[in-house]
């Protein structure tokens, strides 16, 4: 038919740059036997970029246009409709509109269409960009097509697709637009088939949602549809809606709605048997193109007809497995507080480092506690110790074991272990051992940065490989595993058995203040220190507040104060910056590689403090923990049998302020080591883009550590993988990784099982014991933290790396966290009350509302 017009038996799925991605699904779908897809044509891309070609003038638009953002509405709104109207104003050149017209006379010139665009960036497996253009039904007539063609031209700069490409990544002036033809089908029923269920994602699970008249209706929203669960060939959940209207063809072009009559209106708009048999077919257009499907179907005389295709986009991918067995993921991430996504180096290290092998799905890591689960030796300890961590993971995982039909599991033998109530074991260790297990790691560290700086090529790559095994040593020792472990064993006991002798809820959360060796609440206070040095300098001060790029404390001894400024900024920076949000990825920039980020924490602790805080915040901390310790222990003693209630109360309270600092060492020491290697690897990387080989050090993030190893070797990259891991990790950032999921895709969510809340409240988990009302401040990103005192930083999740924010903040919200991660104990140390595991704080609560964060009892209100 020529370049610009191409039947659906031209097209294929390779062809989604000439087609647009709607058409070349078509095409595909056409070529499945068994499968009926209503006759059609495209008009190619080819005919859009001619189209374009002649209206130069949308040039400069689209140059403005693509430097917006997108939340620039307004703007958006004004520069898209004017190039639509541009658009729709070109009149079709006649060998163009001559091809259309030929194609309509082959398949029927008096036949209705529906008119459908089909842009070059849709239906892409990491973006669907459903609903973004426009779809015209029942067109009839070679002049009112033609003129519909050029709507759907028009139909790329809708504010909507415009924003949706912004917000994604697309450049408006790569992406062009087919158009699809296709000739109606008028249906007694119709809707759509997803081919994993779209509320659990389970991929076993086909469901089907099913109106009378066009799909239309089911798609605008404007009724409600039947909906059927499709398991294995069975329908396992149905719904019949209530169906008031129904959506038709005009008779002389167009659509209508038309009312259903009463004794209609719920009745199936399918009958059990057409819903298996859709959804077998549904399967069938699965497996063809290989993953989970969202189809547009039509039920015409008992026959069905497919007239859309796209992937689901919003599923998370399921870790693959060699095996047909049964696995239960758990996030590695919501414990490791970094749900974002890793790229590969980074994923690759951090399995290197692990002593047990991990998953891998959406740029995440997960453990499978299938085995854990289904073994009555290790079931009950794996749902006690994941459900004290986060209770929604542990009320997932106990879903999954009630139900009894995805884990096999064996009886249990009975309660083990230590009776309820009774003292941890008496760990018998010297408080000095904290000091000598600190001064080891930061002896093997120094000797890793002596020797590593002499590596270089494939010797550098080995040597890291071999240091691996010490830094495991390190961050596994035994004996420091001993020692944190038996300050967290203590902090339970006291909050157990205090909360039962005197009512006392979470007392361990104030006798955890200000204890030693806490070196990531050691490294909030000392920036207080930096700004100490800072303050007394307005010139530094009014510097800072402009500084944009990362050359800026080169610039600071120019001015009065600065060689002070720079000095405090670079000594911390020589402590702490190796640190950095998600820093368990390598691949994130350090505070040393990026120090802007510092600069508004910095400004922040100038403006909130006076000189002095962070000895006077220890201390404060310090004296309140003593406080504590001796009102309970006077109350203890008013008790029966108090003499040894307190005694025992006291040894405990010793052991968990001696130890329970030193849990946040190890991954400092880890972090400390990470960096090092990411220092020699960046130093590397440069030799190969001075070889050529790369085009940007920074590529070397794209592999893993064996394929860099390899690429080191052999001085050759594919530069096709690295495309696609980018592709690929941008895909990954607009997943929300899930808690608990199932080799099946499906998602289970936990719940807090409580009834002890007001109406209406958040609920969490209780971290760090008080109460507060502030202003809520919602904070995605460490560097707009622009937080005031007496402000509550709701979240979604923090690492060691937003310490310094902590010391300026009254309360703590986060919609992902434990008892034992980094946040809860800064949030202890600090004496700020703190509530994680909030489901959707940062959609539920908004920007500069009145809280009450409830840190002892874990929920958080809205005030009026």
């Amino acid at each position: 038919m020529g370049s610009y017009v191409l039947g659906f038996e031209e097209i294929d799925q390779t062809q989604v740059a000439v087609a647009g991605g709607k058409a070349a699904r078509l095409g595909e779908l056409w070529r499945i036997e068994g499968i009926h897809v209503p006759a059609g044509f495209c008009v190619t891309a080819d005919a859009f970029r001619r189209i374009m070609a002649d209206a130069p003038s949308i040039d400069e638009r689209l140059d403005r246009l693509s430097r917006l953002g997108p939340d620039d509405r307004e703007a958006i709104r004004t520069l898209s409709a004017q190039i639509r109207s541009s658009i729709e104003g070109i009149a079709m050149p006649d060998d163009l509109a001559t091809a259309i017209t030929s194609a309509l006379v082959r398949l029927g010139e008096r036949s209705a269409y529906a008119v459908r665009s089909s842009a070059t960036a849709e239906d892409l497996p990491t973006a669907s960009f459903a609903g973004q253009q426009d779809t015209y039904l029942n067109v009839v007539g070679s002049a009112a097509i033609l003129r519909h063609v050029s709507r759907c031209w028009a139909s790329l700069f809708t504010e909507r697709a415009v924003t949706y490409r912004l917000r994604n990544g697309f450049d408006h002036q790569k992406v062009s637009m087919a158009v699809v033809v296709q000739q109606m089908v008028f249906p007694q029923a119709a809707g759509t088939l997803f081919t994993a269920d779209p509320v659990t994602s389970d991929r076993k699970v086909v469901s089907v949602e099913a109106g009378f008249g066009l799909g239309e209706a089911l798609v605008s929203g404007r009724v409600n549809a039947d909906v059927y669960k499709v398991r294995d060939g069975e329908i396992v959940a149905k719904t019949i809606a209530t169906k008031q209207l129904a959506v038709c063809a005009s008779p002389g072009g167009g659509t209508h709605e038309v009312a259903i009559e009463r004794e209609r209106q719920t009745q199936p708009a399918l009958t059990e048997a057409q819903i298996v048999r859709l959804a077998h077919l549904g399967r069938r257009v699965e497996a063809h193109f290989g993953h989970p499907q969202d189809i547009e179907w039509c039920l015409v005389d008992d026959g069905f007809a497919i007239v859309q295709s796209r992937p689901i986009t919003t599923l998370f991918p399921i870790p693959e497995a060699d095996d047909r067995e049964n696995h239960v993921f758990v996030s590695v991430g919501h414990q490791q507080m970094m749900t974002d996504p890793m790229k590969p180096l980074g994923l690759s290290l951090w399995q290197l480092t692990t002593p047990r092998p991990m998953a891998e799905a959406g740029g995440r890591l997960f453990v499978d506690v299938a085995p854990a689960l289904g073994s009555s030796a290790t079931r009950s300890g794996m749902l006690e110790a994941l459900g004290r961590s986060d209770p929604l993971i542990g009320d997932a995982l106990a879903i999954i074991v009630e139900r009894g039909d995805f884990i096999a599991t064996l009886p249990d033998e009975g309660p083990s272990g230590a009776p309820p109530g009774s003292a941890p074991v008496p760990i018998e260790i010297d408080p000095a051992i904290v000091t000598e297990l600190i001064g080891r790691s930061e002896a093997s560290i120094a000797t890793l940065q002596r020797d590593i700086s002499t590596k270089s090529g494939l010797e550098l790559l080995d040597f890291i490989l071999a240091d691996i095994p010490e830094l495991k040593r390190i961050l596994f020792d035994p004996v420091g595993h001993r020692v944190f472990m038996s300050a967290m064993e203590g902090a339970w006991w006291l909050n157990d058995q205090l909360q039962a002798w005197l009512g006392e809820k979470n007392a361990a959360d104030t006798l955890t203040q200000s204890v030693s060796h806490n070196v990531t609440s050691e490294m909030g206070l000392a920036l207080l220190d930096v700004a100490d040095v800072i303050r007394p300098h307005p010139e530094v001060v009014a510097f800072l507040h402009h500084v944009k790029g990362e050359s800026f404390l080169n610039e600071l001894p120019t001015l009065e104060g600065g060689s002070e400024a720079r000095d405090a900024i670079a000594d911390y920076l020589d402590k702490f910056g190796m640190r950095c949000v998600g820093e368990i990825d390598i691949t994130r920039p350090r505070w040393s590689e990026r120090p802007t980020t510092l600069v508004p924490l910095i400004l922040g602790n100038i403006k909130n403090f006076e000189p002095g805080a962070g000895i006077r915040r220890y201390e404060q901390g310090r004296q309140e923990a003593w406080s504590k310790e001796h009102e309970l222990l006077a109350r203890l003693r008013d008790l029966p049998d108090g003499e040894s209630k307190a005694d025992e109360t006291k040894r405990t309270i010793d052991r968990v302020r001696n130890f329970i600092g030193y849990r946040e060492y190890p991954k400092y020491g880890m972090i400390s080591r990470y960096f090092i290697y990411k220092q020699a690897l960046l130093e590397e990387a440069e030799r190969l883009v001075l070889a050529h080989v790369l085009r940007e050090k920074e590529e070397i993030f794209y592999l893993r550590f064996e394929e860099l190893r390899e690429v080191v070797r052999t001085n050759q990259v594919d530069d096709q993988l690295i495309r696609r891991r980018k592709d690929a990790f941008r895909s990954y950032q607009a997943l929300t990784p899930p808690r608990v999921f199932t080799s099946d895709g499906e998602v289970v969510a936990g719940t807090y099982r409580r009834q002890d809340v007001p109406p209406g409240a958040l609920v969490g988990l209780a971290v760090s014991a008080g109460t507060v009302e502030g202003r809520a401040r919602v904070v995605h990103e460490m560097a707009d933290a622009d937080l005031g005192a007496g402000d509550i930083l709701v979240t979604a999740f923090t690492d060691p790396s937003w310490t310094p924010a902590f010391v300026a903040i009254a309360g703590l919200v986060t919609e992902v966290g434990g008892l034992m991660t980094h946040g809860a104990v800064i949030a202890r140390e600090y004496g700020v009350p703190a509530v994680v595991g909030v489901v959707d704080a940062t959609r539920l609560i908004r920007e500069g509302q009145l809280i009450r964060v409830n840190g002892t009892d874990g929920y958080v209100e809205i005030l009026p």
